[in-house]
C-alpha cells in the first residue's frame, strides 16, 4: 500500500509539474528588421505572424501564446545573435523565428542549437540555411527553388525564344544561390551566358550595368535582387534602351515583389518572374488571406511573400504545439514539424521530413494591369518543387 501511495504521489507531483509548465506562457521570439535598407521585410513579417495569431487565438492547447517581437536593423549578423541569446536567456522564449537576411540565420543558427529550440525561419533563402541547426525548419522558400522553373523557361519554351541571356545578381548567399542554378539549368537546356554580373547588396548604381548588358545585346537579362533595390534597376533598365533593344527581362519573385508593385510603375509590363506566391493568386484561401491582411493593416500595404512566410511560419509552430502538446521540448516540436502539410495562401505546401524545408508549388507569372493596378499573374505551375541542394 505504501509503494502504491508513493507512486501515485510521485505521479501527482509530475503531473502538477507538468501542468504549471504548461501553464506559462509559450513565448515566441521574432527577430526581424522594422528599421534599415529592408524594413519593408519587417513590415510583412510582423503582420502577417500576428494576422495569424488574431485568425486562431493566442491559446494552444491551454497554454497562452506570446509573440516578442526585435528589430534588428536587418544588416548586423552580431545583432541579431545578441537579440537571439537575449531572447533565450532573459525572455526564456520556447521558439526563435523571422530572419530577414541569410546572414542573419547563419548568425543565430548556433544559438537555436545550444538552447535546443525551434528556430523557424520565414525569409532567409540560401539553401545551406537549414543545414546550420537540426532545430531550423523553413516556411520561406530558397533562391534555388524558384529559380529553377525559370531557368528552364528560358531554355525551353519556343516562344520566349532566349537564346543568349546575361545575369545579374546581387553578391551574397541567395544571389549566388541563384546565379549558380540559372546558369547550370539553362546552358544544359541549349541556352548560352554571355556574362555574369554581381552588384553589392546595399545601394548598387545600376547604369553602368546596365550599359555593360545593353552593350553585349544578349536575348534575356535574368536578375536577382532582394525586395526594394528592384524599383531602382527596372527604372533603369527601361531609361537606358534595353526594352526598347528586345531584351526581355526575368527574375524571380523579389524583383517584383507586390509590396512595392504600386510604386514601380508601367515598366514592369511583360516581366516574367517565377515564384511562390503573388497576391494574385486564384484560389479561395488566397482571396481570403488578402482581404484579411489588408484589413489588418488598415490597407496600408499588400501583402507579399514575406508576409506568407511568416503567417505560415507561426501555424506550424501552433500545429507541432497542438501535435505533440503544450509541454513538448524543443526537439518534439521540431520532429512534429517534419513532414507537416497544409494549404497555405499561396497554394499546398509541406515541410521534408529529411531536409526540414519547405515543399511548394513555383508559379511563372507575367506581370500584367489588372483594374489599372500591377500584378504578377500566374500562367503556369510547377508543382511540389523541392530545394534542388545543388
Amino acid at each position: 500500500m505504501k509503494t502504491i501511495l508513493r507512486t501515485l504521489a510521485v505521479l501527482g507531483c509530475m503531473a502538477m509539474a507538468a501542468a504549471a509548465h504548461a501553464a506559462e506562457p509559450f513565448k515566441i521570439g521574432l527577430i526581424i528588421p522594422l528599421t534599415g535598407p529592408f524594413a519593408s521585410f519587417g513590415k510583412q513579417m510582423e503582420a502577417g505572424a500576428r494576422l495569424y495569431m488574431k485568425q486562431h487565438g493566442n491559446t494552444v492547447g491551454g497554454r497562452e501564446i506570446q509573440l516578442i517581437v526585435k528589430d534588428d536593423g536587418g544588416v548586423q549578423p552580431e545583432l541579431t545573435k545578441r537579440l537571439a541569446q537575449e531572447l533565450v536567456v532573459k525572455e526564456g522564449v520556447s521558439a526563435l523565428a523571422g530572419f530577414g537576411l541569410t546572414p542573419l540565420a547563419f548568425a543565430t543558427a548556433p544559438i537555436a542549437t545550444q538552447a535546443k529550440v525551434p528556430m523557424v525561419v520565414m525569409s532567409a533563402s540560401t539553401s545551406s540555411v537549414v543545414e546550420k541547426s537540426p532545430y531550423i525548419v523553413r516556411t520561406s522558400m530558397t533562391e534555388a527553388q524558384v529559380t529553377l522553373p525559370i531557368a528552364d523557361w528560358a531554355a525551353k519554351d519556343p516562344k520566349a525564344d532566349i537564346k543568349t541571356v546575361v545575369t545579374l545578381v546581387s553578391d551574397y548567399g541567395p544571389g549566388l544561390d541563384s546565379e549558380k542554378v540559372f546558369v547550370k539549368r539553362y546552358t544544359e537546356g541549349g541556352g548560352k551566358v554571355l556574362e555574369s554580373i554581381r552588384v553589392p547588396l546595399v545601394g548598387p548604381d545600376f547604369s553602368p550595368f546596365m550599359q555593360r548588358v545593353k552593350d553585349l545585346k544578349p536575348d534575356g537579362l535574368f536578375v536577382f535582387l532582394p525586395p526594394g533595390p528592384g524599383v531602382t534597376l527596372m527604372k533603369q533598365f527601361v531609361e537606358r534602351g534595353l526594352r526598347d533593344a528586345g531584351i526581355q527581362l526575368m527574375s524571380t519573385g523579389g524583383l517584383l515583389d507586390d509590396y512595392f508593385m504600386p510604386t514601380i510603375g508601367d515598366e514592369a509590363l511583360g516581366t516574367v518572374t517565377s515564384g511562390h506566391y503573388s497576391a494574385a493568386h486564384d484560389s479561395p484561401e488566397n482571396k481570403a488571406y488578402v482581404k484579411d491582411f489588408k484589413a489588418f493593416v488598415n490597407n496600408t500595404m499588400r501583402p507579399n511573400f514575406m508576409s506568407v512566410g511568416a503567417y505560415d511560419g507561426i501555424h506550424v509552430i501552433y500545429a507541432a504545439l497542438e501535435k505533440a502538446g503544450p509541454d513538448a521540448t524543443g526537439e518534439q516540436l521540431v520532429e512534429a514539424m517534419k513532414g507537416m502539410e497544409w494549404m497555405s495562401p499561396r497554394g499546398p505546401v509541406s515541410i521534408d521530413p529529411e531536409t526540414r524545408d519547405i515543399v511548394q508549388d513555383v508559379y511563372l507569372r507575367r506581370t500584367e494591369k489588372v483594374d489599372g493596378e500591377l500584378y504578377n499573374i500566374e500562367f503556369d505551375t510547377i508543382e511540389k518543387v523541392k530545394d534542388p541542394r545543388l
